[in-house]
């Protein structure tokens, strides 16, 4: 779509990963294989935890949604990059790319949320044990689940309405293979300056919070651990916490770099292989970590496989 002077935007083009005929059909088996993996091992997790009775903790019910969360964040997002390999234009009109944008930061919010839950879920589980029940009761951990949601909506809302306030009246093409912020507000027309920082303040208050929960959690749990007498109990505690450690390691690192490196000091080519990881690879490597580094999981699997298979010998086809 050419456009002009005047000429309003109806619709943009996504640019993609690269150009390249080889590596469009590298990617495309790649990003393909990532999203399938991606799907099963988040849904094998939600339905394990539903039909797993020694799973029904505070702790799975947040993984639980934890894995909604991450179909959803990588759904918004990877289905487009994976056709843009095997087309040569890729177009998405303005509402769309907006609603693009909204769903990915809504599913990402959440997810910060639901990993401070998670880290706030383990400091009360090893500091105040005899008070979990109370403290981590169902009527908090869906206080706690709604506020993961709202947070959300909160922060896509304001990414939305500074779009809203934009007019894009010039080049359409977005050199990124999905809807972000940055490229979007550099093909705008109409720059606001309020308009233009309010989405990063928004943005970067939620993560502060989330971040300095789980880091005040783990600073309490740590010191917990060091007074244990048991070395049992030490590596007892701290195994039920690192999975957590190594999913919120691998999203706030990436995060950081996004929103807290200055623009300056990485090119596109670099925001683009940070928010792959971000968007698509991080999805799909949060069920892996959490079923192969955590005992109760891969016993509640080995459960339900035999019940399965029990029931497959019972009523056979």
């Amino acid at each position: 779509m050419e456009t002009g002077n005047g000429t309003m935007v109806t619709e943009f083009i996504i640019l993609g990963l690269t150009e390249d005929p080889i590596l469009c059909a590298v990617f495309f088996v790649v990003f393909l294989g990532i999203y399938i993996v991606t799907i099963l091992g988040n849904g094998s997790i939600i339905m394990l935890i539903r039909r797993s009775p020694q799973l029904h903790t505070p702790m799975y019910f947040f993984l639980s949604h934890l894995a909604f969360v991450d179909i959803g964040y990588s759904t918004s997002v990877t289905p487009i990059m994976i056709v843009s390999f095997i087309r040569e234009r890729i177009a998405i009109p303005v509402a769309g790319c907006i609603a693009q944008l909204g769903s990915d930061v809504v599913f990402g919010t959440a997810e910060g949320f639901l990993l401070a839950a998670m880290a706030y879920d383990r400091y009360v589980a090893i500091c105040s044990p005899l008070l979990y029940s109370t403290r981590m009761s169902p009527r908090v951990c869906i206080i706690l689940l709604v506020a993961a949601y709202v947070g959300g909506c909160v922060n896509s809302s304001s990414f939305i309405g500074c779009l809203l306030s934009f007019t894009f009246c010039g080049p359409n093409k977005i050199n990124h293979f999905f809807c972000d912020f940055p490229p979007l507000v550099k093909l705008s027309c109409t720059h606001i300056y309020i308009a233009e920082i309010s989405p990063t303040i928004v943005a970067g208050t939620l993560i502060v919070i989330t971040l300095f929960i789980i880091v005040f959690s783990y600073v309490y749990i740590l010191h917990s651990i060091l007074k244990m007498r048991s070395t049992e109990g030490r590596h007892k505690a701290f195994s039920t916490c690192t999975s957590h450690l190594t999913a919120v390691t691998l999203f706030y690192g990436s995060v950081i770099f996004v929103y807290i490196i200055p623009k300056s000091s990485h090119s596109a080519a670099h925001m683009k292989v940070v928010s792959v990881f971000y968007t698509v690879i991080i999805p799909m490597l949060n069920p892996l970590i959490y079923s192969l580094r955590n005992k109760e999981v891969k016993e509640a699997m080995r459960k339900l496989m035999v019940r399965i298979h029990s029931s497959f010998q019972r009523n056979p086809m």
